[in-house]
C-alpha cells in the first residue's frame, strides 16, 4: 500500500515550503536555543527553521522512518528522530523555545487537548507555531468523498476505512489555547498554485491528503482506476487557462501561541 513518500511529496517542494517560511517569519522569539519541528517530513520545513535561526540547537521528529531517513541524508548535522506527535507532547521532558510544526498536525486527533499540551512543552518566553491545511471542505476533497461514497466505491472503500485528516477554524483555535497562552498570533492565507494542469493537482494529493483513500484500497488496479476517476472530476472543476495551466488555490491556517 502507499506510504508517505519523499520524493513524491517534494515534487512541490516550493509550494509547500512557502508557507513555512511565512510561518518561521512570523514567530517573535528573540534568540531561540532550542526548536523542534514537528512533522518535519523529509527536511524541508526543519531547513527553513534552520536558515531562520542558525544558532539554535534543532531536533526534527516525523511518525515515518522513510521521511526521517530523506531528511538525515539531506542534513545530517541535525538531530532527527522517529516518533508520534501526540506521545511526544504528552510526555514529560525538557522545553524547546519553540515548538514548531508545518503542514502536520491534521493528521493528530483531539486538538483540544494536543494544542495545550504542546504549548505547555514551550519554554518560558517561547512559541508554540503552527500551519494546518485549511481546505477540507474544498472541491478536492469533496470529490474524494463524493467518489468513494458513490456505489461503484462504497464497497471497495466502506465506511471508516478511510482515515482523512481534520482541522477547525481559527476561533476553535484562540479559545482553546487563549486560556493558557500569554499572547495569540493567528492569521489565513490563500495560496495560489499555477499549475501545468489537473493532473499535476493529483499528484499534489497524492503526496498528502489522497493518501488514505489509496492506502485504503487493495490493489494497485483499484488505486489507478480511483486516481483516473478523481483526474476527470478535477477537470471539471478547474479551467484551463489560455496558456494551458491551470490556477489551484489552498487556503491556509497559522496560529503562533506565546508562552508566559
Amino acid at each position: 500500500m502507499p506510504k508517505w513518500n519523499p520524493g513524491q511529496y517534494l515534487r512541490f517542494a516550493e509550494e509547500r515550503t512557502r508557507p513555512c517560511r511565512d510561518l518561521a517569519s512570523n514567530v517573535r522569539v528573540a534568540g531561540p536555543k532550542r526548536i523542534i519541528d514537528l512533522g518535519c517530513g523529509p527536511g524541508n520545513s526543519t531547513e527553513v527553521v534552520a536558515q531562520q535561526w542558525p544558532e539554535a540547537a534543532i531536533t526534527g521528529l516525523d511518525s515515518s522512518a522513510s521521511m526521517i531517513e530523506a531528511a538525515r541524508k539531506s542534513r545530517p548535522e541535525i538531530h532527527w528522530a522517529t516518533g508520534n506527535i501526540s506521545d511526544w507532547a504528552s510526555a514529560t521532558g525538557e522545553k524547546f523555545d519553540i515548538v514548531f510544526s508545518n503542514a502536520a498536525l491534521q493528521w493528530v486527533d483531539d486538538h483540544a487537548g494536543i494544542y495545550p499540551r504542546l504549548l505547555a512543552r514551550v519554554a518560558p518566553g517561547g512559541a508554540f507555531a503552527c500551519q494546518v491545511p485549511g481546505n477540507y471542505d474544498g472541491p478536492p476533497h469533496r470529490l474524494m468523498r463524493e467518489i468513494a461514497a458513490s456505489n461503484h466505491w462504497r464497497n471497495r472503500l466502506p465506511e471508516g476505512s478511510v482515515r482523512e485528516w481534520a482541522v477547525h477554524d481559527l476561533p476553535f483555535y484562540y479559545d482553546v489555547l487563549a486560556p493558557v497562552a500569554a499572547r495569540v498570533d493567528m492569521w489565513e492565507t490563500e495560496y495560489m498554485h499555477i499549475f501545468g494542469g489537473a493532473a499535476d493537482i493529483v499528484e499534489w494529493y497524492k503526496g498528502a491528503g489522497l493518501r488514505p483513500f489509496l492506502e485504503a484500497l487493495e490493489s494497485e488496479t483499484d488505486r489507478n482506476e480511483f486516481i483516473a476517476e478523481y483526474l476527470d472530476g478535477l477537470r471539471a472543476i478547474y479551467a484551463t487557462r489560455a496558456d494551458g495551466h491551470v490556477l489551484f488555490p489552498f487556503r491556509r491556517l497559522f496560529v503562533v501561541a506565546y508562552q508566559v
